[in-house]
């Protein structure tokens, strides 16, 4: 029987290769109809001149295209990688016609309707290519039946969030460590691929083992240790490796280079948001008469406090005595300050906090010191995020949300400070520019819920049967 996950990065390769030449062909059809003219241009373009104008259309595209995430159509869902495109294809062709006016000197700098055909062309391709690309990915590679194997804690979080990607992945059964190890093994052989949940490190590398032996597709959460080791320099001196972890923060070079980058990104923005901030704070202010700025106390390196900024979204005095987080239907956010919030304008005054030295414009969002002491006392390692100076937007924004647990959120900051590089915060940038328009990154909690630790900071143990929750999960996705 042929193993089609051989064949599957092949596969995207060329489905991302066609796409990526079809965008090429629509600008060069552009190029030549409208652009390629002694009366717009000044020469006309033959052979190495096409050769290279095509070249950097097509880098730049595949440069946007990835770090967006615009060719992943079997790993992300089909809206965001709609998202993608988009984004990708606007990006691309903006710095493209920046390009072609450079090429005509300036003299057809308005002439940008052909551009906004190449677009509209453009997203017309990338649109049926998602269509094709997802039913021939679907069709190749269907939704992966896994056995869910857990133990003390209550894996319904997990369920409920595997749910959410039924188009990759179903959990068709489950059994817990209790039974035993030998009837968890017995029933690993009855499935394509396993997911273990939260379980002991013991049990869990036997289990690891066994599916490396036996070529068993395995997933499984990682744990704070895990980040940590990963991210480890090996030493190959002796016959023995050797796995190094400096845990000494940031270099003087990297410090130099990303307060130099803090500095420059953030009076670019000041300067090019300037009219969005001050019709802002007009908003606000007409609004209720209340002031424009919000300030409170957050939590930066080394447990330093220092006083953030931000658009008032909520009423005058409407926290009271004790710290809470916004809940999804709030009803202390004004009507201006709910538009603010999903569009994270609100966000924008900490700009300053980062020319001022208090944040940095990449690391993990700051907390505030009486929440991060109640999620401390859940997850004692909390504070390990305070290794980086605090960030306007960061790993956990940009592939987390507002309600993510503080557990799962500790992994996301340590896997930024830990792979730490400028490239990374670059990525990061761009990439964030994909939360405004995605309304999770923005929704509040829910149930009334002050903070985003679950259950009350406890671990959920698990009180009913498991096999339970997944045939009424199973049972609301047939209804659905």
């Amino acid at each position: 029987m042929i193993n089609k996950d051989q064949y599957k990065n092949l596969i995207m390769f060329l489905a991302s290769t066609l796409i990526l030449l079809v965008q090429v062909a629509i600008f060069y059809y552009i190029w030549n109809k409208y652009y390629n003219y002694s009366s717009v241009i000044g020469i006309m373009y033959f052979r190495w001149g096409y050769y290279a104008l095509l070249a950097i259309y097509a880098i730049i595209n595949f440069f946007f295209s990835k770090i967006f995430g615009a060719y992943k159509v079997g790993y992300l869902k089909v809206s965001e990688v709609v998202l993608s495109q988009i984004l990708s294809v606007l990006c691309c062709n903006a710095v493209t016609y920046i390009q072609l006016a450079l090429i005509g000197r300036w003299r057809f700098l308005h002439y940008v309707k052909p551009v906004l055909i190449m677009t509209a062309y453009d997203i017309i391709a990338v649109l049926i290519w998602i269509v094709f690309a997802r039913w021939v990915y679907e069709k190749l590679f269907p939704a992966r039946r896994l056995l869910l194997i857990y133990g003390k804690i209550s894996p319904k979080e997990l369920i409920r969030k595997i749910t959410t990607r039924n188009d990759k992945y179903v959990i068709v059964a489950a059994v817990c460590l209790d039974e035993g190890f030998d009837e968890v093994v017995a029933r690993m052989k009855e499935y394509e691929a396993v997911i273990i949940g939260d379980i002991p490190s013991t049990y869990r590398n036997k289990l690891l083992k066994y599916c490396y032996i036996n070529g068993i597709r395995c997933y499984t959460i990682p744990k704070i240790s895990d980040i940590m080791i990963k991210s480890s320099t090996t030493i190959n001196l002796f016959d023995t490796e050797l796995y190094l972890f400096r845990n000494r923060g940031l270099t003087v070079e990297q410090s130099f280079f990303k307060r130099l980058f803090d500095i420059l990104i953030s009076i670019i923005m000041l300067v090019l948001l300037s009219p969005l901030l001050i019709a802002t704070a007009l908003a606000i202010k007409l609004y209720d008469r209340g002031p424009v700025l919000y300030r409170q106390e957050r939590l930066t390196i080394n447990h330093q406090v220092f006083m953030i900024y931000k658009f008032r979204s909520m009423r005058v005095n409407s926290e009271g005595s004790s710290a809470r987080l916004a809940n999804a239907d709030d009803d202390r956010i004004t009507p201006v300050g709910r538009v603010i919030r999903r569009l994270h304008i609100d966000e924008l005054p900490q700009l300053f906090n980062i020319l001022h030295g208090e944040m940095s414009f990449v690391g993990p969002r700051p907390e505030r010191p009486e929440i991060a002491k109640l999620y401390c006392q859940s997850v004692p390692e909390f504070e390990y995020r305070l290794k980086m100076k605090a960030g306007l937007t960061g790993y956990a924004q940009v592939f987390g949300n507002y309600r993510t647990t503080p557990l799962d959120k500790l992994k996301l900051d340590l896997t930024y400070i830990e792979n730490y590089s400028l490239g990374l915060d670059f990525l990061i940038v761009i990439q964030t520019v994909k939360i405004f328009f995605q309304k999770d990154s923005s929704q509040g909690l829910e149930g009334g819920a002050k903070t985003a630790l679950k259950n009350g900071g406890k671990p959920e143990t698990v009180r009913e049967d498991i096999d339970s929750e997944l045939k009424e999960r199973k049972g609301e996705e047939q209804r659905a």
